[in-house]
């Protein structure tokens, strides 16, 4: 069985795969904006287990776009089935100081066509 924390790996890795292939890696965000992301909170539903050597698909969708937070809807699959379903919110943080901040319009303007209509959660 895969142990819960590992589940919070794998849809960090979907988010920041999502946003590499919008332009914008955690390196550029840095070099560029100032700019870095954390975890502000999460809700996670475990639905089934994953097993040691599953193939998963883990989804990053983005629902909720706010000047200095965005909220994602994850899932993790196997084959097609859901095993867990998670809302996080991310806020938008100066990389100097972690403090809270906008993002730039250049940022929203690339995120804002992705948005999609929030779910239930």
């Amino acid at each position: 069985m895969v142990y819960h924390a590992r589940y919070v790996a794998f849809m960090e890795r979907a988010r920041t795969e999502w946003m590499r292939a919008l332009g914008y890696g955690q390196e550029r965000m840095r070099a560029e904006h100032g700019m870095v992301f954390a975890v502000r909170s999460m809700q996670m539903d475990f639905i089934r287990p994953a097993r040691l050597d599953d193939t998963l698909q883990v989804s990053a969708t983005l629902v909720q776009l706010k000047r200095a937070s965005m909220v994602f809807d994850q899932q993790i699959l196997r084959d097609g089935e859901l095993l867990l379903s998670a809302q996080v919110r991310i806020a938008a943080l100066e990389a100097a100081s972690f403090r809270p901040r906008g993002m730039d319009e250049s940022v929203l303007a690339v995120l804002q066509p992705h948005l999609h209509p929030e779910s239930e959660h």
